[in-house]
């Protein structure tokens, strides 16, 4: 019966261009047009775009890296009981960098004060080479000022990352995308474009109820935990030696579940306006909370309210855009879900912390959704973590400015710390 449904579900997808509740065959089989249909659970299929570049014969091994764009992350962070948080960097990675770019010039916005106390005399890891007129500076603050009390948690976290350059020919390296409410694996379109032309493996899935995934008709199915397994599975399926992750919006928290889930498999993450590092816990004052039907009859207002929060501009180009991207293209049952089930208390600014991996953030700096404090409260947290503003973005950002994107998501995905001087390395 379930199979049954399925195929009716994705005859519809094909002749009705319907979006929200079609699948495809139960395997994962490569289609001819880089589409796949996986079986995460019976019954729950994702559409996935996967495209892998044609390789000649194994290739000849790497050059040996040795210790090179290897650091040494040690930190202790230390929790009381009236919720401060004082991390002590101890390894090489001290620094967590800021780098704002504003369309040309402007000191970088202050930040949010965070209470870190630094080893003095250690270098910072050194960042990706900035566009013109980008400032940047360190996210650290003074040591902060201990009172003698007792912790209510300590977690040092002391291992060796190495954080090399992912050039196109490796055969090591994917690129995973993952969108947020209301997208759509369409989204990312100008950006598997970009990294498929230059021979990454780009791997991105529709969530479930989004795009052309199957849409389960039960809130269960949307809780941030449910859709985290799906995650896990497509990683465990395409992941390789490096990967790298790149989330918008609900989507960073996958990635941020992800990279501490696997520390030794998640190579680099991209934070596309993914806000804050906060735990997540549905609003209860939401219009998310209406019935189903009310929610159904106001759609074509949260898709007008969409489109003017999500774009800098609303013009044509936008609206076309947000049609080409599939985006806020689900229904209200599955939206009304997707928002109750965001769930996560394990995702609180320590879960982040402990977090050794790099970090890019990029945010639309007209973003209605996400302000721009949350993203810088994030870098301050995070261990290795760059801030790229956009001036002429909002949360489409690599809709509205895919050039822009593109280029940053590529000189991160290229960039490796210096070996730092007297390691003894040529």
């Amino acid at each position: 019966s379930i199979m049954l449904n399925s195929i009716t579900d994705g005859l519809l997808c094909c002749l009705m261009g319907k979006t929200t509740n079609a699948v495809g065959p139960l395997d994962s089989v490569e289609s001819s047009n880089g589409y796949s249909f996986m079986e995460v659970k019976p019954g729950r299929i994702l559409r996935v775009r996967h495209s892998a570049p044609l390789r000649p014969a194994p290739e000849a091994a790497e050059e040996p890296q040795h210790q090179r764009g290897t650091v040494h992350c040690k930190r202790r962070i230390t929790v009381y009981r009236n919720g401060q948080l004082v991390i002590e960097n101890l390894g090489d990675a001290v620094h967590s960098e800021i780098l704002h770019c504003h369309s040309g010039s402007g000191e970088p916005n202050s930040t949010v004060e965070l209470e870190l106390s630094d080893v003095a005399g250690q270098a910072p890891v050194q960042g990706p080479a900035g566009t013109p007129g980008c400032a940047m500076r360190e996210a650290a603050a003074a040591p902060g000022k201990r009172r003698k009390r007792k912790p209510k948690k300590v977690i040092t976290i002391d291992c060796n990352k190495q954080i090399t350059s992912c050039k196109g020919t490796h055969s090591d390296v994917v690129l995973f995308f993952i969108h947020g409410v209301g997208g759509s694996l369409d989204i990312w379109k100008e950006q598997l474009d970009f990294f498929d032309k230059l021979g990454y493996e780009v791997v991105a899935p529709d969530l479930a109820g989004h795009g052309c995934s199957s849409a389960p008709q039960i809130a269960a199915a949307y809780t941030f935990y449910a859709l985290a397994e799906d995650m896990r599975a497509v990683f465990k399926r395409y992941a390789k030696k490096r990967n790298i992750l790149i989330g918008h919006s609900y989507g960073v928290s996958f990635c941020t579940f992800l990279a501490h889930e696997y520390p030794d498999l998640v190579h680099k993450v991209i934070m596309i306006n993914g806000g804050g590092p906060t735990a997540l816990e549905p609003s209860l004052c939401s219009i998310f909370n209406m019935p189903t039907c009310v929610l159904h009859c106001l759609s074509p207002c949260l898709a007008w309210s969409f489109l003017k929060a999500g774009f800098a501009r609303q013009g044509a180009k936008e609206k076309q855009l947000l049609k080409e991207g599939n985006a806020f293209n689900v229904s209200s049952f599955v939206l009304r879900a997707m928002m109750s089930g965001q769930y996560w208390p394990e995702g609180d600014e320590v879960y982040h912390a402990e977090l050794a991996v790099p970090v890019l953030l990029v945010h639309g700096m007209h973003d209605k959704f996400v302000p721009v404090e949350e993203d810088q409260r994030m870098a301050e947290i995070l261990l290795i973590a760059f801030l790229k503003v956009i001036d002429e973005g909002s949360h489409m950002v690599m809709m509205e400015c895919p050039e822009t994107v593109n280029t940053l998501l590529h000189e991160f995905v290229l960039w490796e710390p210096e070996t730092p001087a007297g390691d003894g390395q040529g």
